[in-house]
Formats: C-alpha cells, sequence, structure tokens
C-alpha cells in the first residue's frame, strides 16, 4: 500500500492532507511534536478509513526532531511515496523586534528541515521511478514579509528548481502556496482575524484538493482558488514600496502548528 508521510499533521492543512490521503486509500505517517494528539489522529483516521497509521513525535525545529523524520523517510524496507513538507509558524512583530532565537527556529524549520526532509526521501523516490513531494508555502512567497516571506520564497524557488532536476525521473515537486485558511494557526497565536474580508478564507480541505490536482497535472506552484492567483499574479507588478506596506498589516504573533 502507497504511504504518506505528513508534517504538521494534527491540525489545520496537515491534518486535511490526513484526511484527503487516507480517504484516497494511503497509509499514514504522522509527524508532529504533540504525542497525545498524535495519538488521536491516528486512532479516528485508521477507524474511519481503514489505513495503517504510524506516528513520529518529532520537533522539526531541533536536529533531533528532523534526524528522526529522515531516518524514517531512509526506510528502503517501509518506503514513503509521497512526502507532505507541511510544519510551520509565524510570527507578527517587525525584524530585530523577535528575538533572534525565533528567527532562526523559523529557517530551521522552514528552510533546513524541509531542505533535509526532501533529500531524505527523493533518493529513493527516483530509484523507485515514482515519488511525490509537497512543499507547504504561502502566497507570502511573493510579498515583502519578513524571514516568513523569504523562507517561503526559498520553499518555491527550491520545489522549482528540484523538480526540474528531477524531470524524466517520475518524481515530481509541488510547492503549495495557499492564502488565509481556516485553520488554528491564529487562534492558537491569539490573533484578532476579524478584519480579513470572508472573501479571503479559504477551507483546508479544498485547498488540500487542489494542491492534489495540481500535483496529478505536473504543476510545480500551487495557489489555491482564483482569487488567490488574481492577487498573486497582482502583486508580482506592484511596486515593491506598495507591497511592504500591505505586508505589514498582516503581521502574526510567534506560534507553531
Amino acid at each position: 500500500m502507497p504511504t504518506a508521510l505528513i508534517t504538521g499533521a494534527t491540525a489545520g492543512i496537515g491534518a486535511a492532507f490526513a484526511r484527503r490521503l487516507g480517504k484516497d486509500g494511503l497509509d499514514l505517517v504522522l509527524v508532529a511534536r504533540d504525542g497525545a494528539r498524535l495519538d488521536e489522529s491516528a486512532a479516528a483516521l485508521s477507524k474511519q478509513y481503514g489505513v495503517a497509521v504510524q506516528t513520529l513525535v518529532a520537533d522539526l525545529a531541533t536536529d533531533e526532531g528532523i534526524a528522526a523524520v529522515e531516518a524514517r523517510l531512509a526506510d528502503a524496507e517501509h518506503p514513503v511515496d509521497l512526502l507532505v513538507n507541511n510544519a510551520g509558524f509565524g510570527f507578527k512583530d517587525r525584524f530585530l523586534v523577535v528575538p533572534l532565537a525565533e528567527e532562526l527556529a523559523m529557517v530551521k524549520l522552514h528552510i533546513e528541515a524541509v531542505l533535509r526532509l526532501t533529500t531524505a526521501a527523493l533518493p529513493g523516490m527516483r530509484e523507485r521511478g515514482r515519488g511525490y513531494v509537497i512543499n507547504v508555502a504561502s502566497v507570502a512567497a511573493f510579498v515583502p514579509r519578513g524571514t516568513y516571506g523569504a523562507s517561503k520564497a526559498w520553499v518555491v524557488q527550491f520545489s522549482q528548481s528540484v523538480s526540474r532536476d528531477l524531470a524524466g525521473t517520475g518524481v515530481r515537486v509541488l510547492a503549495l502556496c495557499p492564502g488565509f485558511t481556516h485553520t488554528e494557526f491564529h487562534q492558537r497565536a491569539q490573533v484578532d482575524m476579524k478584519d480579513v474580508g470572508g472573501w479571503m478564507w479559504l477551507d483546508a480541505d479544498r485547498v488540500v484538493d487542489d494542491a492534489m490536482r495540481d500535483l496529478a497535472r505536473g504543476r510545480t506552484v500551487s495557489i489555491p482558488s482564483r482569487r488567490y492567483k488574481a492577487l498573486v499574479a497582482a502583486a508580482r507588478k506592484a511596486p515593491l514600496e506598495a507591497l511592504a506596506g500591505l505586508s505589514s498589516k498582516a503581521g502574526r504573533r510567534l506560534d507553531r502548528r
């Protein structure tokens, strides 16, 4: 049975991926920091979809956590066919206000962990002639947004570059760039989002459905919904100063998901 490994798998977009892939019949490896919540999610998914669900407690902002997931991805006897790098966090305070340790933790999670886990997964996928990697970025990748936006821009560029390098191998890599999505992200960060218009919000399950459709079509970047596709297209043409002013109003307090 094909197996998918999902980081940040107990909430939000990660949980939506677990539901969708479990429904599709894939066995699952769920990675998150909260062991109790992992066990609860695993039991529910196994009962609902009849798939095997393994849990792995790991903090991907640490070397130990990354190494544990690398080892699972490199296990040739139990191969992973689809890797979803979803774990991440954001903060609202500006650069030089956020403690350096938190900035470095973000770089560790959004960049180093994605790089290392993708590197661990790809050799086996390439040898088998088939495999998939979805790296969850953000529409923030396309606007000036501090370390958060910069790290997500790296995810997009990295994913596209690796996808080109793997052309013809049967392995596909996709960067998923959602906008505001109904998850626990903002609530847990204690950020008031009431000023964000309802039209800007996306459903996590719909985000995942769009990502899976774009992956099947061989695309390297997925921007869910027409409205966000239009916003990103406009952002690419807007003056840098205007984008910086807009993005500074949408800051988020530090919160890991």
